[in-house]
């Protein structure tokens, strides 16, 4: 699909719509294709599922910058209100589908080990930055355990919120 037979694909469609940007020989996408064609017939009648085969639509990953599939976007008034990259869980995903035919905000919520993970690996930086005194691994080790928090923390929250309304 090029560019334009997409955009007018978009421009016709008066529901929000899910890409599902694809390919065939990607293994997480053959985990993720079940899962994603299951939920787009129990939305059909809300939402609009286009799955988009990476291969033969270069034009169309370059407008979305899309680096990694499978990437499936969220748009509603042909604006992207949400994006996740990585094979997700089924949960996740109809979390997704549910926001975007509700008209709420589209959010995918970390997993639990997902934020272990981040946590525990922060706090393996910190540490090794502190002993070493080597305060640049420290900030790196900050920033990586901040990213397994920062959609519960309330500053974040409301400095996010005043870009989004800009």
């Amino acid at each position: 699909m090029n560019k334009t037979e997409f955009q007018q694909k978009i421009s016709e469609s008066e529901k929000p719509v899910i890409i599902d940007f694809w390919a065939p020989w990607c293994g997480p996408c053959k985990m993720t294709k079940p899962i994603l064609d299951k939920l787009a017939k129990e939305y059909a009648e809300k939402v609009e599922f286009m799955p988009i085969n990476a291969d033969d639509s270069r034009e169309v990953l370059e407008q979305f910058r899309v680096f990694g599939i499978p990437t499936v976007i969220t748009l509603r008034n042909g604006k992207e209100v949400g994006r996740v990259t990585g094979a997700q869980t089924e949960g996740n995903y109809r979390t997704m589908f549910e926001a975007l035919a509700e008209g709420k905000e589209v959010k995918v919520p970390l997993t639990q080990f997902d934020r272990m993970l981040r946590l525990g690996a922060g706090g393996l930086f910190i540490m090794v930055g502190i002993s070493t005194s080597s305060w640049l691994i420290a900030g790196v080790g900050g920033i990586l355990a901040f990213m397994g928090i920062y959609d519960r923390c309330p500053i974040w929250q409301a400095l996010t919120g005043i870009f989004k309304r800009k």
